[in-house]
């Protein structure tokens, strides 16, 4: 029950923008579920980057209520305080918010204009979106 509401009331306040930077590691985070910076390096494509400056991002993860820290012996662990869905549903509001005047219609039919969906996968997401209906 207190894990509910402690998720409830991080839903509520505003999720500040993250740069590509904290992305890439909060979805090596979020893979992990509860992790030290040497396991988030282990995770990470090359060029790798060096130790120090993967530590203030998650640093700066901490700060902006993205994870918490857990000290177990000399070593910080750290767990996501935002799901990945919530994060997710978050990001997608913005940016249709912010580049298709609020419209999901505006955001498919460019996507299809710009030949980024084909016919075949928009059949897919109406039958997708037909059989949640039923529910």
């Amino acid at each position: 029950m207190f894990v509910d509401l402690q998720r409830e009331i991080i839903k509520q306040v505003t999720m500040e923008k993250l740069t590509k930077q904290e992305e890439e590691v909060m979805r090596c985070i979020w893979e992990l579920g509860c992790c030290c910076v040497k396991e988030i390096l282990t995770r990470m494509d090359d060029p790798k980057p060096p130790y120090t400056t993967l530590a203030s991002v998650v640093k700066n993860l901490e700060r902006k209520a993205y994870v918490k820290a857990q000290q177990k012996g000399n070593t910080y662990y750290y767990i996501p305080r935002v799901e990945q869905s919530d994060y997710k549903r978050n990001f997608m509001s913005h940016f249709v918010h912010n580049y298709f005047a609020n419209s999901y219609k505006e955001m498919v039919t460019f996507f299809a204009r710009e030949q980024k969906i084909s016919a075949e996968e928009l059949k897919e997401i109406l039958q997708s979106i037909e059989e949640g209906n039923k529910d």
